[in-house]
């Protein structure tokens, strides 16, 4: 052992080692990249050495095999159908880039109204409010009616998940009267115009009844849905009646709506008004959660609703002048809000909580 030969592990050392041979062996000439090709005979090819750009991607995979599991993937995520809703998905892409779509004169858009607006806000409606209607046999089936309801919520999201109950149960689009506050808004304006919505004026409404259109409205208007929580379920003045007028010269009925559920959303514990002043808004509202928490705080809690349609207030038994008698305007529009007060009470009477 005292003769033997050391020799060191690494790149230092001799080439071929193991063999005693000067030359490096032909399995270490064929690991180098680029080396000398061998003049050394052999009785067997070398294989060529295989590189990252020999490979091809996806090959010895048919075309066939490719589509079918896409087709197995994506109806695991989208379901069996996904092919007619992509086909249906597709056939709008194509009609809205080539504007082959049609537009009433208030800027309503049948089809942004129920494949966008209405389906994305009906998950909501169905899952996180739960809302169950009732009474919903009294709105009419064609023809004009003018829909009355109390207003709250801070935000008017009870107006929103009206339009997904009505359309849901009876086909029918609402078409809201909305407040000049929300056509100022970017955005906000272009798509309220297509959802239906029209600026809550006596003439739209008269018109738009006259059309056979079923028209929303909320007289409560900013005072409702600002008032304080302290204050829920305590209606506020219904303004001049105008409604009133327009559903008596076009001989609509109208229909008192209660909703209960909408008021816990987002109690209201808190104002602003320097802000609001400076923002030009009705009201910055202070809740439990926001500001505090943020944009999380801008998520609605999750109550009940009750929505419950009362019996139509028929009008086409006034004479054509009775419109413009306000007196009779004031008493059909106290009859209106006190049918929805009293539906109001009774349905809180028997709501057993406020979350189920």
């Amino acid at each position: 052992m005292g003769d033997a030969e050391v020799i060191p592990i690494g790149t230092g050392g001799r080439p071929g080692r193991g063999t005693g041979d000067v030359r490096p062996s032909r399995a270490s000439r064929s690991l180098a990249r680029g080396a000398a090709p061998s003049t050394e005979r052999t009785d067997r090819p070398l294989r060529p050495v295989a590189t990252t750009t020999d490979r091809v991607p996806g090959a010895g995979i048919p075309p066939g095999d490719w589509l079918a599991a896409f087709q197995q993937g994506a109806s695991e995520v989208f379901g069996i159908d996904w092919e007619p809703q992509l086909a249906r998905f597709l056939a709008f892409l194509r009609r809205r880039l080539s504007g082959e779509y049609a537009v009433d004169e208030y800027g309503f858009d049948r089809e942004v109204a129920e494949r966008l607006v209405l389906a994305s806000l009906r998950p909501i409606a169905r899952k996180w409010f739960r809302i169950e209607a009732r009474g919903v046999e009294n709105l009419p089936t064609e023809g004009g009616a003018l829909v009355v309801s109390n207003h709250s919520g801070t935000l008017p999201v009870d107006g929103l998940m009206t339009m997904v109950t009505v359309h849901d149960h009876t086909g029918r689009f609402l078409r809201p009267l909305g407040a000049d506050l929300v056509f100022r808004l970017p955005v906000v304006s272009d798509l309220a115009r297509k959802s239906g919505a029209t600026l809550a004026c006596t003439e739209d409404a008269e018109r738009m009844l006259a059309g056979g259109e079923l028209v929303g409205v909320w007289p409560e208007g900013f005072k409702g849905i600002g008032k304080p929580f302290a204050e829920r379920y305590k209606l506020q003045r219904f303004g001049r009646g105008g409604f009133v007028a327009a559903a008596i010269r076009t001989g609509v009925p109208i229909v008192p709506l209660s909703v209960v559920g909408a008021e816990e959303i987002y109690p209201l514990v808190g104002n602003v008004p320097s802000l609001a002043r400076l923002l030009g808004l009705p009201y910055v509202p202070v809740t439990p959660t926001f500001p505090l928490l943020g944009p999380l705080g801008l998520v609605p809690l999750p109550s009940k609703w009750l929505l419950e349609f009362g019996e139509p207030v028929r009008t086409d038994e006034y004479d054509a002048g009775a419109a413009d008698d306000p007196m009779l305007v004031f008493h059909v529009t106290d009859q209106v809000r006190e049918t929805i007060q009293q539906s109001l009470y009774a349905l809180l009477r028997q709501r057993s909580s406020i979350w189920h």
